[in-house]
């Protein structure tokens, strides 16, 4: 409960989430304050490169054992930690299941191929995607974006989130719904609405379509995409009872929000997929 909680616990705060220092939010995840390690710092870009791509191919990992993989749909982009134009991208028509860091092609925003696996292909719309929001943001690093079957089944009502329970907060007012469907994104103008139906938040529902999240590191972008989807399974188990449902108030979904939705303590949720990952296949994926 936040510190500042009422005893109603119906009472509705209007004041929108405020920002945390994540060292205070990372320290406050662990008993007496002993946090977690953070995102790493590195001294060389090729270093930092080696290390995102790695996490990158371990986030298809994680997502081909969950389920996410639609026949040759689905993709995730890190931009460059030298060029800033320039984004790395899974190759068409290799199965998330078996992608490795080595496999990843590194393109500009204008759509040229300039490094990585060059002999690879790339989907077309999710170029279009993918280039539209980094562009248009460049605070993001990473973003996700799958076929996933809840987020798919979600989508379908065009609606938000709910805020019904403590993880779903991680997305309260930092989520929003792109209900203009387009088609496949082929042409460039479908990438640029959906970068503008997602704004500064962390993650757009896309209608009829699927999800898609982002973040400053991969890790980041991936644990919320995992968290996107089962939220919005909990979301129609929910809505199937057809019971009243108790919704977490502003005050406490802000507080939520304000304590576990920082880079950093977003970077150390997700890890322990990725350790398990590493642990199941050996670290195949890091090659």
């Amino acid at each position: 409960m936040s510190p500042a909680a009422s005893a109603s616990q119906n009472s509705q705060a209007k004041a929108a989430p405020t920002k945390v220092n994540d060292v205070d939010a990372m320290a406050a995840m662990a008993h007496r304050g002993k946090a977690l390690p953070g995102i790493p710092k590195f001294d060389y870009h090729a270093d930092k490169r080696k290390w995102q791509l790695e996490h990158m191919a371990g986030a298809f990992r994680v997502f081909a054992r969950e389920g996410y993989a639609e026949g040759i749909s689905g993709h995730i982009s890190v931009r460059d930690p030298k060029f800033e134009d320039r984004f790395w991208i899974n190759p068409l028509g290799v199965h998330f299941g078996m992608l490795k860091a080595s496999d990843m092609i590194c393109v500009t925003i204008d759509g040229d191929v300039v490094g990585g696996n060059t002999a690879g292909s790339i989907n077309a719309a999710g170029f279009q995607i993918h280039s539209a929001v980094h562009k248009s943001r460049k605070d993001v690093h990473a973003i996700c974006h799958t076929h996933s079957v809840h987020g798919r089944a979600w989508s379908a009502f065009a609606k938000p989130l709910e805020m019904i329970n403590q993880d779903v907060c991680y997305f309260y007012k930092a989520h929003s719904v792109y209900s203009n469907y387009g088609g496949i994104a082929n042409e460039a103008s479908e990438g640029q609405r959906i970068a503008e139906s997602l704004g500064d938040g962390k993650a757009v529902i896309l209608m009829n379509h699927g999800l898609l999240t982002v973040g400053e590191t991969v890790d980041e972008a991936a644990f919320l995409f995992c968290l996107m989807e089962r939220s919005c399974k909990v979301q129609l188990l929910a809505d199937r009872t057809e019971l009243k449902k108790q919704i977490v108030s502003d005050e406490e979904a802000a507080y939520n929000f304000k304590m576990a939705s920082t880079p950093e303590t977003l970077f150390a949720e997700f890890q322990p997929h990725l350790q398990y990952e590493d642990h199941l296949c050996k670290g195949e994926f890091k090659s």
